[in-house]
């Protein structure tokens, strides 16, 4: 049996997923915690990532290995390797101000058009104007910028600080992926060059990048990292979460993956680039050669938590509640903004419950009104990817209240498109098993998805009706 491995370095874990070659049964899986915060010395996950290994049994009887990761993580280096100071991860917003000189320096179309993107706090570009600004001896020390994937795949190939890493600081094998290179701010997704005047104005000097590697393409081969004679084992490219996800779950075009975290994502493979000037669709690569304009939304599963403490419910009992109401609630709306929201951009918006009535005003009610508006924020998501061409053919709901029936009935009610719940599994470390057997085999494997829901659509105009009349504009 060939065995091929999938590591997925996430915000809050590292998740190492070891599958058959052959079928795509995952055989072994191992798990290590990530420290919080938005502001993380990369050392922790290289920690976690050796951790999750040998949970998993160890990576010496791979034939190839790959890594997912979260996007956007500034990883700054120094000439000898050394890391210049803890990384700031996507969601660390000390950048913002940074997001919004580069936009007045340069403007939103011209950058939307050389990047596929409009700055904000969570891209590189803008943590390095950060970094420039508020710590100018730490930005003259930069030699090297890496993503948390990008210096991951270089420790695990043994390349690091002299005193550290077997073959050293040899800059010239960081490699990243174009999923990735796309959210840095700096890279052009149309023609996949590395725009270098945008790296110097956002740090104030150039520096050594990444070499971005096709699908399918090898890092190289050895993991001297964590593991002595394994010179023959294949390192896959990596990939950013988003796009491993997309990877994981076979998603192809016209596929839109909805997913119902802490905060929500709507993406869907694409032929084209997005260009959209307004900030709300990122303008990403995917990790198959296609694209995967993207969009974020602040106010997702925590909106049905905030619920369960103010009925006094568990989640399933929610749903129980939310399926004895009628389809809009008898008028009851939720505007979910709790924690403001990016997609509008309402930064400073807070959550309001209208419509109410002595009538309308029941439990029943209000679990609905809550389940409807997480879900039609997720669906404002999707007009924003469908206003950049992209035409959903079906929608792939997954996260952990994907699980829920309640949001599985109710989104087939609030979505115009067909509606698909994948098995619930590790579907970045997915994506990155898929990208080592690519690059193990030069074929990407076709390993099949088990779908264990796919409820009758049955769009409901009402829901979004309301829904439009009472959030705010943004």
């Amino acid at each position: 049996m060939t065995l091929v491995a999938g590591i997925d370095s996430s915000t809050q874990s590292c998740k190492v997923v070891v599958r058959d070659l052959a079928t795509g049964e995952v055989v072994r899986s191992g798990r290590a915690s990530h420290p919080d915060g938005t502001s993380v010395d990369p050392s922790a996950w290289w920690t976690a990532l050796q951790e999750a290994a040998d949970a998993a049994g160890g990576l010496k009887d791979v034939g190839a290995v790959s890594i997912a990761g979260q996007q956007h993580g500034m990883v700054a280096l120094d000439a000898h390797g050394h890391v210049v100071r803890d990384a700031l991860l996507w969601n660390d917003t000390r950048s913002a101000d940074a997001a919004s000189d580069l936009i007045e320096e340069f403007g939103a179309d011209a950058l939307v058009t050389r990047t596929g993107l409009v700055p904000v706090a969570s891209f590189t570009s803008t943590k390095l104007r950060w970094l420039r600004d508020a710590e100018p001896e730490n930005a003259a020390r930069v030699a090297a910028v890496a993503l948390p994937h990008d210096w991951l795949t270089w420790r695990l190939r043994g390349y690091g600080p002299a005193e550290e890493s077997p073959f050293g600081p040899d800059f010239g094998e960081l490699t990243t992926d174009r999923s990735d290179a796309s959210g840095t701010g700096y890279w052009d997704p149309a023609t996949g060059d590395y725009d270098r005047d945008l790296l110097v104005a956002a740090l104030g000097h150039d520096v050594a990048l990444p070499r971005v590697l096709g699908p399918g393409e090898a890092a190289g081969r050895g993991i001297a990292g964590v593991a002595a004679e394994t010179a023959d084992v294949v390192v896959g490219p990596g990939a950013g979460d988003n796009a491993g996800a997309a990877l994981g779950l076979g998603a192809a075009e016209g596929d839109v993956v909805v997913s119902i975290g802490t905060s929500g994502t709507v993406f869907g493979v694409s032929p084209t680039v997005a260009q959209d000037a307004s900030g709300a669709v990122a303008g990403f690569a995917d990790a198959s050669g296609q694209f995967l304009p993207l969009v974020a939304t602040l106010n997702a599963a925590r909106v049905l938590d905030s619920f369960t403490r103010i009925l006094g419910v568990d989640h399933e009992e929610l749903g129980t509640l939310a399926l004895a109401a009628n389809p809009g609630a008898d008028g009851a709306v939720l505007t979910p903004y709790f924690a403001g929201e990016r997609t509008p951009n309402l930064p400073d918006a807070t959550a309001s419950l209208t419509g109410l009535t002595l009538e309308s005003t029941t439990r029943e009610n209000l679990a609905r009104a809550a389940i409807e508006g997480m879900l039609c924020g997720l669906a404002d998501g999707l007009d924003a990817v469908r206003a950049q061409g992209l035409t959903p053919k079906r929608l792939l709901l997954v996260g952990g209240a994907a699980q829920n029936e309640a949001v599985q009935q109710i989104a087939a009610q609030v979505f115009d498109a067909p509606v698909e719940i994948p098995e619930p599994g590790e579907y970045v470390a997915f994506g990155a098993s898929v990208q080592a057997a690519w690059a193990l085999t030069g074929e990407r494997p076709a390993w099949e998805i088990t779908v264990t829901a796919a409820p009758q659509q049955d769009t409901r105009p009402v829901i979004r009706e309301q829904y439009a009349k009472a959030r705010p504009i943004g």
